[in-house]
């Protein structure tokens, strides 16, 4: 501000900018859109008391950059067979300038028992200047929890068998059943043996028991094994005997 004598007689000429350092000057008042620190140079002449003198000053004038927060979604379910996804991305912070902003790919899955980042990329709308803001991505967590209801695995040992032929015959095998779709033959482990032998006449058990099975899928944590033994039965073979029958006219000598 210039502090004059109330009784100077003042003259003020028009007001010059410059935005680089003095190269060029102009009227028009400097503006500025993107972040950054920019310095001005103002001058203008004044002619106090017919004596003219120009005034010189400079500004500086700082625009901060935008600080932007993307948060992918957290999400939790019980297994299910289908990944968990959520698409959703939070702005936070002090959110993108009007008219700006990006769009959002996000990628984080979850199928089976556990937790995993939901992982995301984005990209900024066509003309955002990447420059104008300090982003930071934080990810979300994904959690799949396991199944706690009783899942029942019915085991059926095959059976089978013939007549006793003099040869060893075998059996082998079981069929499952299960009570939840969801469960599979392959989130269980057996280790027993699911086979019987015999030659001789008679039943033989193959001897499966639950203790045999064991579950190891995660996404399961109440499986109960229910076993119904095979077995072999060798029946017996009916063999009739019959003497034969014979005739002759007696003549003194033993029919035989």
């Amino acid at each position: 501000k210039y502090v004059q004598d109330a009784t100077s007689n003042v003259k003020y000429g028009t007001v010059y900018y410059s935005k680089d350092n003095g190269v060029n000057w102009t009227t028009e008042k400097p503006s500025f859109v993107n972040a950054g620190e920019y310095t001005v140079l103002v001058k203008q002449e004044i002619t106090v008391g017919g004596k003219k003198t120009e005034l010189k000053a400079s500004a500086v004038v700082t625009i901060n950059k935008r600080t932007v927060t993307l948060t992918s979604a957290d999400d939790s379910k019980p297994y299910d067979g289908n990944a968990l996804t959520n698409s959703k991305v939070t702005v936070g912070g002090d959110g993108f300038a009007e008219d700006e902003g990006a769009t959002y790919d996000v990628t984080g899955s979850q199928t089976d028992v556990g937790t995993s980042k939901n992982t995301f990329s984005y990209t900024l709308k066509k003309g955002v200047n990447p420059d104008n803001y300090t982003i930071t991505k934080k990810e979300g967590t994904l959690e799949v929890t396991p199944v706690t209801a009783k899942v029942v695995v019915t085991i059926t040992g095959n059976t089978g068998g013939e007549k006793y032929n003099g040869s060893e015959q075998t059996v082998s095998g079981y069929k499952v059943s299960i009570d939840n779709k969801l469960y599979k033959e392959a989130y269980f482990k057996f280790k027993g043996t699911a086979e019987v032998k015999g030659t001789n006449a008679g039943t033989y058990e193959m001897g499966l028991k639950a203790s045999d099975f064991e579950n190891v899928s995660k996404n399961f944590t109440n499986v109960e094994f229910k076993v119904e033994d095979g077995s072999l039965t060798i029946d017996k073979r009916n063999v009739t005997l019959t003497s034969a029958d014979d005739s002759k006219p007696y003549d003194g000598n033993a029919l035989t």
